[in-house]
């Protein structure tokens, strides 16, 4: 009560030389500059100005102060699980890309076909890309530092995520693919078939392994994401309800797979999974020592 709207104003921009990250809350005409001029202005709905309003980034509606905890809270976990798309996104296609490439470097038939590629991408990936987009609160959101608004979401974390993901995929499916074609006795076919049911595993594993950065899958609960398990098991029994339906089948050129096949495919996946695992455990130990 006893700072000048100039004062505050001068606090404000003093934090901010310092590299602090500040917001402002305030409800009156002598709080305006400061909400302006802060990072995030907040002003109060119920008892606040036209003025401070106007001036103000966010809005509480309730004139709640909890209300901002909550927001910060839910606004962190939204960026976190656009990061996890992206990430689970982007990995998957560079690691197609990689596929092709080496593919064409060898004089290799194409790997998978383009409609392989739209039921790939569009049939199984969206299932579960949309039931990660409801991912829950990890429970540190509030322990984390303020994000840089210049950061780019694509950090050194999330590059190095997707190199290390879609080079693992993409090296692995095409030395699959390159040993079907010369010395397991696979037809093109036969070979794309199996290919396509790797990526969909491998998705599966991409999927369940984007619900944390840097948490491990198997130190999380199962069911701590309902949709997406049950969005998961939905997009493999799509993949293998499409070997068994005539019309559709043919014009994906697939066809069920044997068991044996079933479980060495499941088992390589499973390497993808081990792969991400371990560059998590890496980064938590790096992160521990220089903590």
């Amino acid at each position: 009560a006893r700072v000048e709207p100039g004062q505050k104003l001068e606090i404000v921009d003093s934090l901010i030389r310092d590299g602090h990250f500040v917001a402002v809350t305030g409800d009156g005409v002598n709080d305006a500059p400061a909400l302006k001029h802060a990072h995030v202005g907040v002003a109060m709905a119920l008892k606040g100005t036209d003025v401070a309003r106007e001036s103000a980034d966010i809005i509480i509606t309730d004139d709640n102060f909890a209300s901002i905890v909550s927001g910060i809270e839910e606004g962190r976990t939204v960026y976190g699980n656009i990061r996890k798309i992206v990430f689970f996104l982007i990995s998957t296609s560079i690691a197609e890309v990689c596929m092709f490439l080496g593919a064409i470097a060898l004089a290799l038939p194409v790997p998978l076909f383009a409609t392989q590629l739209l039921w790939l991408n569009f049939a199984t990936s969206i299932i579960q890309d949309i039931a990660l987009a409801f991912d829950p609160p990890e429970g540190d959101e509030l322990k984390r530092p303020p994000r840089n608004p210049k950061d780019s979401i694509f950090d050194s974390l999330m590059k190095t995520r997707i190199l290390i993901t879609a080079a693992t995929m993409g090296s692995i499916a095409f030395a699959e693919f390159y040993w079907m074609l010369n010395f397991g006795g696979y037809s093109v076919d036969d070979a794309r078939n199996l290919i396509l049911l790797q990526f969909v595993l491998f998705e599966n594993v991409i999927v369940l392994n984007s619900q944390s950065e840097t948490q491990s899958f198997f130190s999380r609960p199962l069911m701590r994401n309902p949709l997406l398990i049950y969005g998961t098991l939905a997009a493999q029994a799509m993949h293998i309800a499409a070997m068994f339906t005539p019309g559709l089948s043919d014009v994906l050129l697939i066809h069920p797979v044997t068991m044996q096949e079933w479980a060495i495919l499941l088992g390589i996946a499973l390497v993808l999974m081990a792969v991400i695992e371990l560059e998590k455990w890496v980064r938590r130990k790096r992160d521990a020592i220089t903590a």
